[in-house]
C-alpha cells in the first residue's frame, strides 16, 4: 500500500512539473520545475525526496522528462537562461541520471534535429555525457544486475548506439562532427570505460557483491563485430594481461568476460585479441582454458586461424601455437593441429592449387608446431612426420616455382633435424634469403612475453586518452605550422646532396604486390570470392589467355566461369572491364561449345535477368560464332580472340550497311557476267567448327520467344532485344551456309519472322528483311522449291509491298535485294533440268 502512494505521489509531481514546463511563462515557476524534477535524481539540497521516490522517478518517468526536454528546445524559457542556469538545471537532468535512458534519448534527438543551434546543444551535452565517465557508469549498471530487468530489443538498441555512435553523429553532423565523436578518439574510451567497469567489478567480488559480466562482454562483442577490435583491444588487452598477471580475481573476471561473449561475435573478438596481447601466457590468463570449453573459440584457435586464414604475421601464430602449447589441457588440442597441419603441407593439389602466401603460412606453422612437441609427443608422431616431411617434400621439389621448392627444403631440413638430431639430417644446397632464414629461426621457440605497460590510474585515463589522442584538425595544423626545424638541427659538418642530380624516376611504374593467377581455377576462384580490386583486375586481365592455352582446365570449368561472369559487376571501375569480361566468355564459348551455349541459351529466357545481360547473351553467341566460322586453316595465335582487340565489340545488327554489303557481295558472286579475258575461280569450300554445333546456337533462341516472363516481355515491349535476337538468328542462318542443317534452320527462321514482319519499330523490320536474305542466300537452292514452296509466292508479294510502302529506306533496299534474290534462286531452279523432270 506505501509503494501505491509513492507512485501515486511521485506521479502527480512530475505531472505538475511538466504542465509548468509546457504553458507557464513565468521563469520562477520554471526553475522551481526543474529543481523539483532534479531533486527526484539526487534527493535536493536538503533530502526532499525520499529514496523510494527516486527509485520511481528513475524507473518510470525520467525517459518521459528528458523527452520533454527534447521536445522544447525551442521554449522561450530555454533560451531566457544563462549559460549557468542552462547548465545547472537543464543539462544536469541529463548527467545525473540513469545513463542508459539518458544515452538513447540523447542519440535519438541527435537523430531527428536538423542542423541548428539545439542540435548542437544536444552534440554538446553528449560529448559532456562521454566526458564525464557516464558510459563507465552505464557498464557498471549493467554489472550489478545479477538477473536482467530490461527488454531484448530494449537492450540490443542500447548495444546499437554505443557501438555505433561515431558512425551515428558523423551521418547527422558531417563535416561538423565533434573530436571525441571521431572513431580514433571514442573507442579507446569506450574501451577505457569498460577496464573501469571491470575495476570495480573486481572490487564488488571481493566485497562479496555478485556482479555481470553479460552486457560488458556484449559491447565488446559488438564492437568488435563492426571493425573496431584494433582501436578498442589495443587499450583493453595490455591491461588486462598485467592486472591478470598476480591477480586471480582479475583473472576469473577475464576468464568470465569471453565465456559471456556471444557465440555470433567470438570470432572477431579472438582475432583481434591474438593480434593485440604480447604473447601466449598474456593470451592464456586472459582467455583461460575457453577452448576447451566453446566450440567456436575451439574452431577459431584451432583451425581457422592456422589453415584457412594466412594473413597474420609470424608473431600470431607464436601466440596462437604457444597458448594450445602452455596448458596441459590444451596441448591435445596442439597434436591435433599438427595432424591437420602436416596432412595441409603435404596435399599435393594444395601445393598445385593454393597461393603462395598460404603455402609459406601452413610451412610457418607446421615448424612452429614441431618445436613446441616434447619428446614423447614427438616420438607419438614420429610415423607421421615422416610421411608428411617425404611425401610433402616431394609434391614441393616437383613444383616449377622456386620460392615452393625452397620452402620444402627448409621444411624437410627442420623436419629431419628435429626428429633425429644425432643421425643423418636432411641437408639442401639453395640461396638463403628473408624468407628461408625467416622459417629456420621458427626452430626456436620463444618462451617469453614481450614488455608489457605498467598498469595506470582509472581515475585518469579518459585525460590521458583525450591528450595521447588529439583530434584531427589539431594534429593536422601542428603538422603544418611545425617549423621546419629538424632539418637545420643535424650537424652542419655532414656533406649536402643538393649537388647530386637527382635521378629521373618519371617512367617508373608502381609494381604490384599481387600477381596474377597462372591457374584457371585459381582464377575462378578470385573472380567469385575475392574482395581485392586489384587481384580481380589481374585475374580478368589473363582470364582469356588462361582458357585459350589450357583447353582441357577450361571444359571442366567452363559453365561455372561462364555463370560467374555473366554475373559480374565492374565494382573496382577496371579500365576495360566489359571488353575483357566479354573476350573470356568469348573463349569459353568457343573452348567448349555445347555446354557453354546450352547455359546461354537457357539462361537467356530466364527469370530476373536484366535487359542488358541478355544483350550480352546475344553479343558473345554471335561473336562466338564468328570466330568458328572461320576456316580452320586459318593460322592465328590461339591466345588472341576476337574480343581481345577493341574494348568492347560493335553488335553486327547495329549497322545495317554493314549487312547491305554482305548481300551485294553474295548478289554479286551469284550474277552471270559476259567478259573477256580469264574468270576468277571460285572460292574452295573449306571446313569450319561452326557447321558442326549451328544447330545449338541456333534452335534453343526459338524456345520460348512467344512467353511473357515477370522482366521480359520479347513479343511486347521490349523492342530492342527482339531486333538483336532476330539479327543474331540471320547471322546463324548466314554463317550456316553449305551446312547440313542449313535447310532446317531457314524454314524454322521464315516461320519465326513472319509473325512480325509488320513490327512497329523499325529494327525489328531491318531484323526481319536481314534474316530473310540470310536464308535466301544460306539455304541450297534446291530446298527453296521443295521446302518453302507454299510461302514463296507470299513471301514475294509482302517483300514487294515492303518494297514500295516501307517508311524506313533500309528496309526497302533490303526488300529489293531480298526479290532480287528470290527471283534469281527461283529462276535457277527452274532452269535446272532435274527440277524440270521432277515437275513433270
Amino acid at each position: 500500500m506505501e509503494q501505491v502512494s509513492t507512485n501515486a505521489e511521485v506521479r502527480l509531481t512530475v505531472s505538475q512539473c511538466f504542465r509548468t514546463l509546457t504553458t507557464s511563462t513565468d521563469s520562477t515557476d520554471i526553475i522551481s520545475a526543474l529543481k523539483t524534477l532534479l531533486s527526484h535524481l539526487d534527493g535536493g539540497p536538503e533530502g526532499t525526496t525520499t529514496a523510494a521516490q527516486q527509485a520511481e522517478f528513475r524507473r518510470a518517468h525520467y525517459t518521459r522528462t528528458l523527452q520533454l526536454l527534447v521536445s522544447n528546445l525551442q521554449a522561450d524559457w530555454l533560451h531566457s537562461f544563462t549559460a549557468a542556469q542552462r547548465s545547472e538545471l537543464w543539462d544536469s537532468l541529463f548527467l545525473r541520471g540513469p545513463p542508459d535512458q539518458a544515452l538513447l534519448v540523447l542519440m535519438d534527438g541527435i537523430g531527428e534535429l536538423r542542423p541548428s543551434t539545439n542540435l548542437d546543444h544536444l552534440v554538446s551535452i553528449t560529448e559532456k555525457f562521454l566526458q564525464n565517465h557516464c558510459l563507465a557508469e552505464l557498464l557498471w549498471s549493467y554489472c550489478l544486475q545479477a538477473t536482467p530487468s530490461d527488454s531484448p530489443q530494449l537492450r540490443e538498441t542500447l548495444l546499437g548506439r554505443i557501438s555505433a555512435l561515431p558512425d551515428l553523429t558523423a551521418n547527422k553532423l558531417h563535416l561538423n562532427n565533434r573530436p571525441v565523436f571521431l572513431p580514433q578518439q571514442y573507442y579507446p574510451l569506450l574501451a577505457t570505460e569498460m577496464l573501469t567497469a571491470l575495476e570495480r567489478t573486481c572490487q564488488a567480488l571481493r566485497d562479496g557483491t555478485d556482479c555481470s559480466l553479460t552486457f560488458v562482454a556484449q559491447t565488446l562483442g559488438k564492437v568488435c563485430i563492426q571493425g573496431h577490435s584494433g582501436l578498442v583491444l589495443a587499450v583493453v588487452a595490455p591491461q588486462l594481461s598485467v592486472c591478470t598477471r598476480s591477480d586471480m580475481v582479475w583473472q576469473r573476471v577475464c576468464w568470465k568476460l569471453m565465456e559471456n561473449v556471444p557465440q555470433r561475435w567470438m570470432e572477431s573478438v579472438l582475432t583481434g585479441l591474438v593480434q593485440a596481447v604480447s604473447g601466449p601466457d598474456a593470451l592464456g590468463r586472459i582467455i583461460g582454458n575457453l577452448v576447451l570449453t566453446n566450440k567456436k573459440a575451439q574452431f577459431v584457435i584451432t583451425h581457422k586461424l592456422l589453415l584457412l586464414q594466412y594473413k597474420y604475421e609470424t608473431r600470431v601464430l607464436r601466440i596462437v601455437l604457444g597458448y594450445l602449447a602452455a596448458d596441459k589441457d590444451r596441448r591435445p588440442f596442439l597434436v591435433q593441429v599438427l595432424r591437420s597441419i602436416c596432412q595441409a603441407w603435404a596435399n599435393p593439389s594444395a601445393v598445385k592449387h593454393t597461393p603462395l602466401e598460404q603455402q609459406l603460412y601452413v610451412s610457418k606453422t607446421l615448424l612452429l608446431s614441431v618445436s613446441l612437441l616434447k619428446d614423447s609427443e614427438l616420438q607419438e608422431l614420429r610415423s607421421e612426420l615422416l610421411h608428411c616431411m617425404l611425401g610433402g617434400m616431394q609434391s614441393h621439389l616437383d613444383s616449377s616455382v622456386v620460392r615452393i621448392r625452397h620452402m620444402g627444403m627448409v621444411v624437410g631440413e627442420c623436419l629431419s633435424s628435429r626428429m633425429d638430431g644425432s643421425g643423418t639430417q636432411l641437408k639442401f644446397e639453395y640461396d638463403q634469403d628473408e624468407e628461408t632464414r625467416e622459417l629456420l629461426s621458427l626452430m626456436t621457440p620463444i618462451t617469453c612475453d614481450e614488455a608489457e605497460p605498467e598498469p595506470v590510474n582509472r581515475a585518469n585515463s579518459l585525460q590521458e586518452t583525450n591528450e595521447t589522442m588529439p583530434s584531427t584538425e589539431n594534429t593536422s595544423s601542428q603538422n603544418k605550422s611545425a617549423p621546419q626545424s629538424s632539418k637545420t638541427d643535424a650537424d652542419s659538418d655532414l656533406d649536402s646532396d643538393d649537388e647530386l642530380t637527382p635521378y629521373d624516376m618519371s617512367g617508373d611504374q608502381e609494381m604490384s604486390q599481387a600477381s596474377p593467377p597462372r591457374y584457371l581455377r585459381d582464377c575462378l576462384e578470385i573472380l567469385r570470392s575475392s574482395e581485392d580490386g586489384v587481384r580481380v583486375e589481374l585475374s580478368l586481365r589473363v582470364a582469356e589467355s588462361l582458357v585459350r592455352r589450357n583447353a582441357f582446365a577450361a571444359r571442366e570449368i567452363s559453365v561455372q566461369m561462364s555463370k560467374v561472369l555473366l554475373h559480374m559487376e565492374d565494382k573496382y571501375n577496371i579500365i576495360g572491364f566489359l571488353g575483357l569480361r566479354q573476350a573470356t566468355m568469348v573463349a569459353l564459348t568457343v573452348t567448349d561449345c555445347i555446354p557453354v551455349t546450352q547455359y546461354l541459351t537457357t539462361e537467356f529466357y530466364s527469370l530476373n535477368y536484366s535487359l542488358r545481360q541478355r544483350l550480352d547473351i546475344l553479343e558473345v553467341l554471335t561473336i562466338a560464332a564468328q570466330e568458328l566460322s572461320k576456316p580452320i586453316t586459318d593460322k592465328r595465335d590461339p591466345s588472341i580472340g576476337p574480343a581481345a582487340t577493341s574494348e568492347l565489340n560493335t553488335y553486327p545488327g547495329d549497322n545495317p550497311v554493314h549487312w547491305q554489303q554482305v548481300v551485294e557481295k553474295r548478289i554479286q558472286s551469284k550474277t552471270k557476267h559476259f567478259s573477256k579475258g580469264a574468270t576468277k575461280p571460285p572460292a574452295k569450300a573449306t571446313p569450319n567448327r561452326y557447321a558442326p554445333v549451328a544447330g545449338h546456337f541456333f534452335f534453343p533462341l526459338l524456345r520460348n520467344y512467344d512467353k511473357p516472363q515477370v522482366t521480359f516481355d520479347l513479343l511486347g515491349s521490349d523492342h530492342l532485344v527482339l531486333g538483336r535476337l532476330i539479327h543474331t538468328l540471320g547471322l546463324f542462318m548466314h554463317l550456316a551456309v553449305n551446312a547440313p542443317i542449313a535447310a532446317q534452320m531457314g524454314c524454322a527462321l521464315l516461320d519465326f519472322v513472319w509473325a512480325v514482319r509488320y513490327h512497329v519499330d523499325q529494327m525489328v523490320r531491318r531484323g526481319v528483311l536481314f534474316a530473310v536474305c540470310s536464308v535466301f542466300l544460306s539455304m541450297p537452292s534446291q530446298n527453296l522449291l521443295v521446302d518453302l514452296s507454299d510461302q514463296l509466292f507470299e513471301t514475294r508479294a509482302w517483300l514487294a509491298d515492303v518494297a514500295e510502302g516501307d517508311p524506313d529506306a533500309d528496309c526497302r533496299n533490303l526488300a529489293v535485294q531480298s526479290l532480287v534474290l528470290l527471283d534469281r534462286s527461283v529462276k535457277k531452279q527452274l532452269q535446272d533440268p532435274q527440277t524440270l523432270s521432277l515437275e513433270s
